[in-house]
C-alpha cells in the first residue's frame, strides 16, 4: 500500500495558527488585501520579532464575524477551512502570514469546490510571497566619520 502525497498527510495546524490579537493586528496593517469568489485574504511578511523565534513558519489566521450566522454556522466554517488548510500545509508561503475571511458562501460550497478555490488562493499566496521577499540592502558596518 503506497503512502498518500504530502499535500493529503494530516499534520498538526495548532502550531500555524495566528492566536494573538496584535498578531492580527500587525498581518493587517503590513498586509495586502486579495479577493476571490469565496473569500478574501490578506498576506503579510512576517516580522522579525516574529520570525526570530520560530523560523519563518507560516502563519494562518481565520475569522468569522457575526454577519455570517449563528455560531454553529460560524464554526462550521471554520471547521472546514481548517481541514482543508491541513491537508495543504505544505503549501503555506514560507515568512508569511495569511489571513482568510470567508464569504457565507463557504457554509454550503461543496468541499471539493471549497479545497480547490484554497489550494488555487495558496499558490497565489505563495507566489505573492516570492514578490514580497527583496533582499535587504547591504549593511555598512564602518563607522560614520566624526566632524
Amino acid at each position: 500500500m503506497s503512502t498518500p502525497p504530502n499535500s493529503f498527510q494530516l499534520q498538526s495546524f495548532t502550531s500555524l495558527r495566528l492566536r494573538k490579537h496584535a498578531d492580527y493586528q500587525r498581518a493587517y496593517a503590513a498586509s495586502r488585501k486579495r479577493q476571490s469568489n469565496t473569500m478574501s485574504w490578506f498576506i503579510a511578511p512576517q516580522s522579525p520579532q516574529d520570525s526570530a523565534h520560530c523560523e519563518h513558519t507560516p502563519r494562518v489566521g481565520l475569522t468569522a464575524g457575526k454577519v455570517l450566522g449563528k455560531a454553529h454556522e460560524r464554526n462550521r466554517i471554520k471547521r472546514r477551512m481548517r481541514e482543508v488548510l491541513r491537508r495543504h500545509t505544505d503549501l503555506l508561503p514560507q515568512g508569511c502570514d495569511l489571513i482568510f475571511h470567508p464569504r457565507r458562501h463557504v457554509l454550503t460550497i461543496e468541499f471539493a469546490k471549497l479545497e480547490s478555490e484554497i489550494v488555487r488562493i495558496l499558490h497565489q499566496a505563495k507566489a505573492e510571497a516570492a514578490r514580497m521577499t527583496v533582499h535587504p540592502p547591504p549593511r555598512i558596518d564602518s563607522a560614520v566619520p566624526a566632524l
